[in-house]
């Protein structure tokens, strides 16, 4: 590395959630990599750090080699998460550690739980603040001066960065490459490390097409098969009373079920499943926006856009210019 480098301290303890330290570990080290590929100096010095002697097991099982505590300032601090968290909270000379170094580091951020190692040490306070969304209300509950959302991959206020959980890291590390490098060098290494997609933070931690499984998934699998049927056919006849055929149900049935087993409308679900598809495109692809709402089952671009406004609170135009991968 070179004196240019900036470090980048993933703090680690035992029982540390895995994905939590290697995810963002490794965002950095393919941005070295892919400045070194252009003759270019090594922009990051990422580093695993802990309190243990030289090592730290994970919740997986699998042992992480640590460095010291630094004493240096980071440019970059991110604390993991998991469920080992709940003992550091415990641990009076890491909390102190970690409220000192947060003050000197040029930005700070918490993967999943890391948030609780942040909150403990005061370092939330006041902010709007996201964590895995499971332990959301654990977080708002035991540290009310924290403004907590349930719903973003990850929350930016100034220098503080917060993530959901375990996959939202490597979005959270994306996003603090962009920062650092722009925009071509984050979608560099999202390629490189075949990222399906580079999420915006707003993004919901849930895709529409997760939430109808998960609320489907204990009760009638017909559901479930449905969803998969509509995904592959979305630009097809979606009506009522194509869906009902589907399941052998009536139509009067099929909406009554449907609404009581999945808490929403067929024609909502279809509305959201068919954004969100469009969403995809619009980031992904070159495609006018005309052909995406054909190719979504919208019809027409002014369908898409009234769908888009309803749903994203932005019309394809402007979502496509922020988030566009071109």
């Amino acid at each position: 590395m070179t004196s240019t480098s900036r470090p980048v301290h993933i703090l680690a303890f035992p029982n540390v959630q895995l994905l939590d330290v290697t995810g963002p570990l490794q965002v950095f080290a393919s941005a070295n990599v892919h400045a070194a590929e252009h003759g270019l100096p090594a922009p990051y010095s990422p580093a695993v750090i802990g309190r243990e002697d030289g090592s730290v097991v994970s919740s997986a099982g699998l042992g992480l080699l640590t460095h010291p505590l630094p004493t240096t300032p980071s440019d970059t601090l991110i604390v993991a998460g998991g469920w080992g968290v709940h003992q550091a909270l415990r641990d009076e000379a890491l909390l102190t550690w970690v409220k000192a170094h947060a003050l000197s580091a040029r930005r700070v951020a918490s993967v999943c739980t890391g948030a609780f190692l942040l909150a403990e040490a005061g370092v939330l306070d006041g902010h709007r603040v996201v964590t895995h969304w499971d332990s959301c209300t654990e977080l708002a509950q035991r540290y009310p001066a924290l403004q907590v959302d349930p719903e973003p991959i990850f929350i930016n206020e100034g220098a503080l960065w917060t993530s959901a959980g375990v996959t939202a890291g490597i979005d959270l590390a994306l996003a603090l490459v962009e920062a650092d490098l722009g925009r071509a060098v984050a979608l560099a290494v999202a390629r490189d490390l075949v990222v399906f997609l580079k999420r915006p933070g707003g993004q919901s931690q849930f895709s529409t097409a997760l939430s109808m499984q998960h609320a489907t998934r204990s009760q009638d699998s017909r559901f479930g098969d449905l969803h998969a049927w509509i995904l592959d056919n979305l630009a097809s006849d979606l009506s009522v009373a194509t869906l009902a055929a589907k399941v052998g149900m009536s139509e009067r049935s099929f909406v009554r079920h449907y609404r009581a087993h999945t808490g929403n409308t067929p024609a909502r679900a279809i509305e959201q499943l068919r954004v969100e598809a469009a969403r995809r495109l619009l980031g992904d692809s070159a495609l006018p926006i005309k052909r995406i709402a054909d190719r979504c089952g919208f019809g027409t671009e002014e369908t898409l856009r009234r769908s888009f406004l309803r749903t994203v609170s932005v019309t394809p135009q402007a979502y496509r210019e922020r988030f566009s991968a071109s």
